[in-house]
């Protein structure tokens, strides 16, 4: 099932990148195995998933550690995309090759920091609020400019791009503002050269929505259900 899943998924992308004249190989989809085991992670990477992605820190860590002395210790990009309290950071930067969810110049500072201790760079995501949600996290797209100069001089952390997680909609199609509105602002912050690179990557889509996020831009698609019920 998860093959036949992911082996759809990667067909509907290629599908949608050949309509609006876009690289299939330019997305990334990532399968979301929070609340799963390790077993269906390895089914999941057996079938061609090569990116990981978890919500929290404690659970990212056992299955972490599960797999590291395995055959899939290499083939696994972990991802995490969840919440990250700054007390969690010492924990994340063992495993996350890339941590989307940075929410503050304080968490930033702290990773920074975590990072410095075991001599890492770590790759991370600005998380932005594109929605008036109460109970959605992330920065403002107005405070992401002072963030990004000041997180940018940090020695042990690179800003590669945005995260956003879309309110619950009725329809996908009722997404797609939101994800524009990171387009947007990914391209201002290139332009006013932000930081001495260009930001790559924006992380935004899941399984109800991936497909409008990937118009409008998307780099990375966070999937979970799609792949594994």
């Amino acid at each position: 099932m998860v093959r036949a899943n992911i082996s759809r998924i990667k067909g509907e992308i290629s599908r949608l990148c050949a309509q609006i004249k876009r690289d299939p190989a330019g997305i990334t989809l990532i399968a979301v195995s929070k609340g799963r085991t390790v077993e269906q992670v390895k089914e999941a990477v057996d079938a061609g998933a090569t990116d990981i992605g978890e919500n929290r820190v404690q659970e990212a860590l056992l299955k972490y550690n599960a797999l590291r002395q395995t055959q899939y210790a290499e083939r696994i990009k972990w991802h995490l995309i969840g919440h990250l309290q700054s007390n969690k950071a010492k924990e994340a930067v063992k495993f996350a090759e890339l941590i989307h969810s940075v929410d503050s110049l304080r968490l930033a500072q702290e990773i920074d920091k975590q990072a410095a201790k075991i001599n890492k760079l770590q790759d991370i995501l600005l998380e932005v609020k594109t929605s008036p949600e109460e109970t959605k996290l992330g920065l403002s797209p107005e405070d992401c400019i002072g963030v990004i100069k000041e997180a940018g001089a940090l020695k042990n952390i690179r800003i590669q791009g945005l995260m956003t997680i879309a309110p619950l909609v009725g329809s996908p199609e009722a997404a797609r503002p939101y994800f524009k509105q990171l387009k947007d602002l990914l391209d201002s912050l290139n332009a006013l050269r932000s930081t001495p690179y260009a930001l790559r990557i924006l992380s935004m889509g899941m399984t109800n929505d991936f497909t409008v996020a990937i118009e409008e831009g998307s780099t990375m698609v966070r999937v979970g259900r799609a792949i594994f019920d």
